[in-house]
């Protein structure tokens, strides 16, 4: 599986915005120019809304052999990190609202995955601060979980800027993730605040022709 250095500026797409009723297909329309694609996983307990889960991961990953960052946004997450490793996640982020925080860390790193913390834009950096250490991705939520085609959420942005100074201030290996609302126009203030791994579902696949907008979003943050 694609996944290079930490800190790497990338595009992460997220099928939440595709066709799901041809997600082989929608993913092969992107996967030549990515190394990673985002996987929102919805329990409808957690967020108002139910997507897929290890089952449908399992098939994808019979037809990508892409980086698949999952985000649990799950009640009870360490009940089905097992089950997203067999399926073929590369990594799991899970929400530090949910709890069990230090617990569901070492779960995964104990399954040989990658493991991120979320955090919504309602919440305090201070939660996931003392987690940064341990874990590999952090993902800011730019919008409130649960659906896509959000607006962004600009406050967020103090959150991204704290933690990359946590990053260069500790020297740590983490990416800094955003999600929700991410387009040309917001994608530069992202990476501008320290975020190196761009969420965009609607943004991609909401477009007639999602490679060609994949490109644009790339071109916009390249020149940055």
């Amino acid at each position: 599986m694609a996944a290079s250095d930490f800190g790497a500026l990338r595009i992460a797409p997220s099928i939440l915005s595709a066709d799901f009723g041809d997600l082989g297909s929608a993913i092969g329309l992107i996967s030549s120019q990515v190394e990673w694609l985002h996987v929102d996983v919805m329990d409808g307990h957690f967020v108002p809304n139910i997507t897929i889960g290890p089952p449908v991961v399992k098939s994808l990953r019979q037809h990508s052999d892409l980086f698949f960052d999952c985000h649990l946004m799950i009640s009870e997450p360490w009940r089905y990190l097992e089950d997203f490793k067999k399926a073929g996640a590369d990594s799991c982020t899970f929400h530090v609202e949910v709890g069990r925080t230090a617990e569901t860390i070492q779960l995964a790193r104990d399954l040989g995955m990658r493991v991120g913390l979320s955090l919504n834009p309602d919440k305090s950096f201070a939660l996931v601060e003392p987690f940064l250490s341990q874990i590999d991705v952090l993902l800011v939520m730019s919008v409130f979980p649960g659906f896509g085609g959000q607006s962004f959420i600009p406050e967020v942005l103090e959150t991204v800027e704290k933690a990359r100074a946590v990053v260069v201030r500790d020297g740590l290996n983490l990416d800094i993730e955003i999600d929700g609302g991410i387009d040309v126009t917001t994608a530069p203030l992202a990476v501008k605040a320290g975020a190196n791994v761009l969420v965009a579902g609607n943004a991609i696949f909401g477009k007639s022709d999602p490679a060609a907008a994949l490109r644009d979003l790339q071109a916009t943050v390249a020149s940055l």
